[in-house]
């Protein structure tokens, strides 16, 4: 089946996004950074924001849990934007050779609802997507549930099968593969390039 989609994930493939960013100076301690990282303000807390929870709501669960982290708590959501470092040079230039192609550019990814724009007003090339974005936070669903990514080709009329996904979690990627869709899954060394090109893809 020839390929004439291309679906992005963002976090990890075309945006870097780390907490760390911001804990590595505020704890100046590896150690406790890890620790609260893992522990207190873990990923599985956040995802519930990437499923719809609103930040202040995720916040107060959290600070309820653990009072003795209040204060760094309430930083994680008032920092969030030093998180979000810098694009990934590399993955976004592909994505934009891409874009003048006749390839149709999606994106699906796992991001909160309330700080989403936030990126999209920073970052250009979220527009060469022409708002084909599903975000969970605002489906209230998140990767790896299936639902998401059948409301992605329903709402684009795709077929898994003329589609590639792209996507840093190995989990999503599984997924994916399961519903049909050819995929690659991004790591920091990832040559987008020629996996593409292992696929029939030429831009």
């Amino acid at each position: 089946m020839e390929i004439k989609n291309i679906i992005f994930d963002f976090g990890g493939v075309l945006v870097d996004w780390n907490p760390r960013y911001f804990f590595k100076d505020y704890f100046n301690d590896d150690e406790k950074m890890e620790y609260f990282l893992r522990h207190i303000a873990q990923s599985d807390w956040n995802e519930e924001q990437d499923q719809g929870r609103s930040l202040a709501e995720g916040t107060e669960i959290q600070v309820k849990k653990f009072p003795e982290w209040e204060k760094e708590l309430r930083a994680y959501y008032d920092n969030w934007t030093v998180m979000l470092r810098s694009d990934i040079p590399q993955n976004v230039e592909i994505l934009r050779r891409l874009s003048r192609t006749d390839y149709q550019l999606f994106g699906l990814t796992n991001w909160s609802e309330e700080t989403f724009p936030y990126a999209l007003e920073n970052y250009d090339f979220f527009q060469l997507f022409n708002g084909k974005i599903v975000v969970s936070g605002a489906e209230k669903l998140i990767k790896p549930d299936p639902e998401i990514w059948h409301i992605l080709l329903e709402r684009y009329h795709l077929k898994a099968d003329e589609s590639v996904f792209i996507d840093d979690n190995p989990k999503n990627t599984e997924m994916a593969a399961s519903l049909g869709f050819k995929t690659i899954k991004i790591d920091p060394d990832t040559d987008l390039e020629k996996e593409l090109a292992d696929l029939g893809i030429q831009f």
